[in-house]
């Protein structure tokens, strides 16, 4: 399978765009962002566990990065309440155990530098935001590596950010709030991933904005 596999161009899912497929357990589903594989993937999802569900034991043959969105996400090294962060770095393996909350991920596979070998598991729901140098600006730092940065950041209403030309692109999940580009409004639950050598303007809406939001990690064009 190939979707928005070519990292040269700009891409986008909103929530009215959503195709929940099956994964091989019962009871959890998938909402692929992109993909490149089959069942052994690069892939960006979201993945949706039912009450008392377990995904099968598997290794993370690339590495795997989660942000649990709602509910509770767990495995036999413990348990993640809405708003945790974990990495799971190349190697490592796991047995997701799900109980009657049920719960909703935001996943990345196969998607680490082969020396970044950092396992986390960060409350991020506890941490306080951080004020940014830039006005209007609060975030969480969840991991940087190199060039890559992963952070929440929450923009107040109407803050507006023109990138400068991005190495290494940029990536956003929106989870409260709206956010705007040159071309369209966007609402929570949308994802969209900027290439390598744009310069995006993005402007939060009314309400503002949070987002889960990675830069650096993209291929060049």
């Amino acid at each position: 399978m190939r979707l928005n596999a070519d990292f040269s161009h700009f891409a986008c899912v909103t929530p009215e765009e959503y195709q929940w497929v099956d994964s091989p357990s019962a009871g959890v589903e998938r909402m692929m962002f992109d993909r490149i594989g089959n069942e052994v993937a690069r892939a960006t999802s979201l993945v949706r566990y039912a009450p008392n569900t377990q995904f099968d034991r598997h290794t993370h043959g690339g590495g795997e990065e989660i942000l649990v969105l709602e509910g509770v996400f767990a495995d036999e090294h413990g348990r993640y309440a809405a708003g945790s962060y974990l990495r799971n770095p190349i190697g490592t393996g796991h047995t997701p155990q799900i109980s009657e909350e049920g719960a909703l991920i935001f996943v990345k596979l196969h998607q680490f530098d082969p020396n970044d070998t950092l396992q986390l598991a960060v409350p991020a729901h506890r941490l306080p935001w951080q004020p940014d140098r830039r006005p209007r600006i609060a975030y969480k730092m969840l991991h940087t590596y190199k060039q890559e940065r992963t952070s929440l950041e929450r923009w107040s209403e109407g803050t507006s950010i023109s990138y400068p030309t991005l190495l290494g692109g940029l990536e956003f999940l929106i989870l409260e709030g709206t956010l705007s580009d040159n071309e369209q409004s966007y609402t929570a639950g949308t994802w969209c991933r900027y290439p390598s050598g744009s310069a995006p303007a993005l402007t939060a809406g009314e309400q503002g904005v949070m987002m889960y939001l990675k830069r650096g990690h993209l291929p060049a064009a």
